[in-house]
């Protein structure tokens, strides 16, 4: 009997050293605030090196590279992005500048040296192709999650599975979108979008993620036309969070005169 007892007064010890398990979240607007925070936000800045592969649907292939810097200028809030691009010869110093809002429409810019060229990417075109491929200029800073309304629709083992409706279907060519968030850190992980007549023709897989400085963050991932069978992959590499941009590096300025004391390699 004192065996027994004993025996079951461990087992209650052990029980209640367990880490409870987080409940499940039920409000969507929480989950897709935590997701874009996650997707979007890390640390105060960040910068890091991107590789596409962009394959059309006669398997032909192209590729970029380029740098990404962000500055957050609130948590949550408004963000600038400059996108660098070094190869191949015919886009190199080609640069793509955004000022992210969260009240207004984003601002765009693109700066096609070969023109000396400054163009404005209007509102209209944010969800056109990213320079030939299968991203939209939308894709690189994110869409402002105010512009859809939200619904949960399942919550999984491991996701939690969201669909998304625009509140102004005139302004994009998708009718719906749903997307599977990764509930052990809150990142977006799969997005499929459908058309007018719910036709999937369009997809977002997340292939990678790894640990950045504490932050999981995505390190590659594919855009698939499943209208065309063209895809571009994308992977990121030399991620690093909170280094020390300020909002200057984001001006019209950096469009023809790049800050490249940001855009080199920081040394681990």
């Amino acid at each position: 009997m004192r065996n027994l007892i004993r025996s079951l007064s461990l087992g209650v010890v052990l029980a209640l050293a367990q880490p409870a398990l987080a409940a499940d979240l039920t409000d969507v607007n929480d989950i897709i605030d935590k997701a874009n925070l996650a997707a979007y936000y890390k640390g105060t800045d960040g910068r890091s090196e991107a590789r596409m592969v962009i394959t059309d649907g006669q398997g032909r292939t192209q590729t970029r590279q380029f740098t990404i810097l962000r500055y957050d200028r609130a948590d949550g809030g408004d963000q600038d992005f400059l996108v660098a691009f070094s190869r191949p010869a015919d886009v190199r110093n080609t640069v793509f500048m955004v000022a992210k809002h969260i009240e207004s429409d984003d601002d765009r810019w693109l700066y096609l040296p070969s023109l000396d060229l400054v163009k404005r990417i209007s509102a209209g075109d944010k969800r056109t192709s990213f320079v030939g491929s299968h991203y939209f200029y939308e894709d690189v800073s994110g869409r402002n999650i105010t512009e859809d309304s939200h619904q949960l629709v399942d919550t999984t083992d491991q996701h939690y599975v969201v669909d998304n409706t625009p509140k102004d279907p005139a302004s994009v060519e998708f009718s719906q979108y749903r997307v599977w968030i990764d509930k052990a850190n809150m990142l977006p992980v799969k997005i499929e979008y459908k058309d007018s007549a719910d036709r999937l023709y369009r997809r977002v897989d997340v292939l990678e993620v790894q640990d950045i400085q504490g932050h999981p963050t995505v390190t590659k991932s594919r855009v698939s036309d499943l209208v065309s069978g063209g895809n571009t992959t994308m992977e990121f590499r030399f991620i690093k969070y909170d280094v020390g941009l300020d909002s200057s590096v984001f001006t019209e300025r950096s469009l023809r005169k790049l800050p490249r004391q940001w855009l080199r390699r920081p040394k681990s």
